[in-house]
């Protein structure tokens, strides 16, 4: 593990996705889980996340494509708030759930425009 990459990617986790969520996920890894928190942290975070390539406004629109993709709603459900912190719009949102619905296919962007609406309701949006 690379200490300084680790703390890189957990600041930056923190900041997308919020501290008390980060916080509760390493703190509720138990010794099954928890070598999978350390290489998320470092790696998509620390390395992926904190490359210049790419604004994080624009790798959490990725985000919610390939989410929507895989159908993989708890995640999705995640990145949405994330993607609110990094200033994306609700209208941005419905935009990129639009675009998959075309290439993604409309039941896995009909469950993301579900999980969306629901997120935007508890975040009172």
């Amino acid at each position: 593990m690379n200490p300084d990459q680790f703390d890189r990617g957990l600041a930056v986790r923190k900041e997308v996705l919020g501290a008390e969520y980060v916080d509760a996920a390493i703190k509720g890894a138990d010794d099954f889980t928890r070598d999978l928190q350390h290489l998320v942290t470092e790696y998509a975070w620390g390395e992926i996340w904190s490359r210049p390539g790419l604004s994080r406004r624009d790798r959490s629109l990725l985000n919610l494509a390939m989410l929507t993709a895989l159908n993989r709603p708890h995640e999705f459900r995640l990145h949405v708030r994330g993607a609110i912190h990094n200033g994306v719009t609700k209208d941005e949102i419905k935009e990129v759930l639009l675009q998959t619905a075309v290439y993604c296919g409309a039941p896995a962007a009909i469950d993301s425009f579900r999980s969306a609406k629901d997120v935007f309701k508890e975040m009172g949006i």
